[in-house]
């Protein structure tokens, strides 16, 4: 399959470096493809520069968002929640009919690590992306975890959950077919409905932040436990 996937930072990475392994064809969008390469230092966290990333994975290629999307069937979106519509605007009528796998979150750090969501509570990013480039078929999915575990979820003991929203049923069943080749069950994969559905799971994110501070690492998920039945 031809996957782009739109943003170079951390997520963009993960996923684009899994669906690589996965022997998917990889092409990485970004704004400036050359002003990104230019780049030679490591950023802020200590990870590589895209240029020395990109040498360690000779199938994955770095363009701009319009070219990048050409081939695609399938788009990763892991820009900032603040950047996606423009992102996706620079990509062009190329972008139409297809399905975009949105991992993003609306997150306004404007108040510095106690953030807000920007939409929220009556909207999401989900539902914006969708609503502005209505030929796109937005999936909402991922974006409840840490990168590593989006594409590898046996790093946590036991079962635990992905969730998925999207107005497009054909859609939806791509993109469950991309989750269990990362390795999620079946039965982990909770399908909660449409779009709008996107909402909650955004809303995760500020308790999810908060969860980090307390436990000091990433490393864990939500696990939706049922009541079992007679």
């Amino acid at each position: 399959m031809n996957v782009a996937v739109f943003g170079t930072g951390v997520v963009g990475r993960t996923i684009a470096a899994q669906l690589s392994g996965l022997g998917h064809r990889v092409t990485m969008g970004t704004r400036n493809p050359e002003k990104t390469l230019a780049k030679k230092e490591p950023d802020r966290s200590g990870n590589p520069s895209m240029q020395e990333w990109l040498s360690q994975y000779n199938g994955i290629q770095l363009k701009d968002y319009a070219k990048s999307v050409t081939d695609a069937e399938v788009v990763f979106n892991c820009t900032l929640g603040s950047a996606s519509v423009e992102a996706l605007r620079l990509a062009g009528p190329s972008i139409n009919g297809k399905i975009l796998v949105d991992v993003a979150n609306p997150l306004d750090f404007a108040n510095g690590m106690t953030p807000t969501l920007s939409p929220g509570n009556t909207d999401s990013l989900g539902e914006l992306l969708q609503r502005t480039f209505p030929e796109v078929r937005v999936v909402k999915t991922l974006n409840t975890m840490t990168a590593a575990i989006m594409v590898n979820p046996s790093l946590i003991d036991g079962d635990h959950n992905v969730f998925i929203s999207g107005n497009d049923a054909s859609a939806k069943g791509t993109v469950k077919e991309l989750l269990r080749s990362f390795g999620w069950k079946e039965q982990t994969i909770l399908d909660l409905g449409d779009i709008t559905t996107a909402r909650g799971t955004e809303q995760l994110l500020p308790i999810w932040l908060r969860l980090w501070g307390k436990l000091q690492t990433p490393y864990f998920n939500f696990n939706i436990v049922r009541k079992a039945t007679s």
